[in-house]
């Protein structure tokens, strides 16, 4: 249930305003993607700590600025996933079992801070995000009582998204329910204006609020012992890391591969950074790339036909421990999309998750480029198995 939004330093526990959280496990500064690193200098100018980047990169070089992974704070946010202390964030909580999680506002595609990018016009969008959006979602979030996800995404599949790159139907149903309470906050008419004409261009909206829905469902699943199934998989453009509920907070990691996919005019696979973003926690959840069978068109983005999308769903069903049928694939008889990765299974199958993601450019600055498909490394499983027997 979506219940609140609030700046990151009054509703994240423990967090400060020297603090950047980022997606993906720990990674030095010293080993930081392009886009990360453009991401963190916007960050540090937006929260006026910095006027410029060499400003940023001088208080992070003298340890003033404070690193952790969105997913240790049960937070989440997509492709560079930097949130910062003044940026507005979405409050979800799993009502059944009381936990909660967090993700930034979806600030719409292109040059974006999400994907490096730091311009002045970058910085202005995250202030407007800040100081008249937020406030304004805040006012009609608390008259819903609570929206709930679940039944969106839910809805969302049978209308031809997969709540990670395709949230077309997603970002069309939350505003049917968000807008009867917008309205009803009497804001002023050119603020309302501004707030629906925004939500209306960016189709992507709903991404951030089906990532913080599927970490407050997956984080449920963390710590049971001696359990193989997969909690979390994120990357950071670096590293790519995931968590295993039998082996508490560790992260397993292993070098972030580059997706192969489709790109803008003008750019093309060297361009490309290493995968990156907590928006994997989608398929760890068994939708996105795991239920790419209910949204064919999906490969208009990313590339591949719509047979491909329903054998790549058939395929992750070879590596989860179960269905889920709340969620649910016309397409496959109304099957439940698959659930919970077992480290097991991907060792003894072969067979490695399959994620579809933006594509950034490598340099700072510059933003996305494209979108496609990656699967998660080997490595990252053989490890945890790894762990999970000497620990046994």
């Amino acid at each position: 249930m979506l219940v609140d939004l609030k700046p990151a330093g009054k509703a994240i526990p423990r967090m400060k305003k020297s603090m950047i959280l980022q997606a993906g496990p720990p990674v030095e500064w010293q080993r930081t993607c392009g886009p990360l690193r453009g991401a963190v200098y916007g960050a540090l100018m937006y929260e006026e700590l910095a006027e410029s980047p060499e400003e940023a990169e001088e208080l992070i070089k003298n340890d003033e600025i404070m690193f952790a992974p969105c997913h240790e704070y049960n937070s989440v946010g997509p492709m560079a996933g930097v949130i910062s202390a003044s940026m507005p964030v979405f409050v979800v909580e799993n009502k059944e079992n009381g936990n909660f999680s967090y993700a930034n506002m979806n600030e719409g595609l292109g040059k974006v801070l999400r994907f490096g990018a730091y311009s002045k016009d970058v910085i202005r969008h995250l202030k407007w995000m800040e100081k008249e959006l937020g406030p304004s979602l805040e006012l009609a979030i608390k008259r819903s009582d609570g929206i709930n996800l679940k039944t969106i995404i839910s809805q969302a599949l049978h209308m031809g998204d997969e709540c990670h790159n395709r949230n077309v139907a997603a970002t069309s149903l939350f505003e049917r329910k968000i807008m009867p309470h917008l309205i009803e906050t009497n804001l002023e008419a050119k603020v309302t204006s501004r707030i629906v004409k925004f939500l209306e261009e960016n189709d992507h909206f709903f991404l951030n609020l089906s990532m913080a829905a599927c970490k407050a469902m997956m984080d449920v699943a963390q710590g049971i012992k001696n359990c193989t199934l997969v909690t979390a998989m994120s990357r950071n453009g670096t590293e790519f890391g995931i968590k295993v509920s039998g082996l508490g907070d560790n992260w397993f990691t292993a070098p972030a591969p580059t997706p192969k996919g489709l790109y803008f005019p003008g750019y093309g696979p060297t361009d490309a950074n290493p995968d990156m973003g907590d928006s994997s926690i989608t398929e760890t959840r068994g939708i996105g790339g795991f239920a790419m069978a209910t949204a064919p068109a999906i490969v208009k983005l990313v590339g591949g036909t719509p047979a491909d999308a329903v054998s790549y769903t058939k395929e992750m069903m070879n590596i989860t421990a179960s269905k889920d049928y709340s969620f649910t694939i016309p397409s496959l008889n109304f099957e439940g999309t698959p659930l919970g990765i077992d480290l097991v299974k991907v060792i003894d199958t072969g067979i490695l998750p399959i994620i579809n993601t933006g594509i950034a450019h490598r340099k700072p600055g510059i933003g996305q480029i494209g979108a496609g498909i990656v699967r998660a490394p080997m490595e990252c499983f053989k490890k945890a198995l790894k762990a999970l027997v000497e620990k046994a």
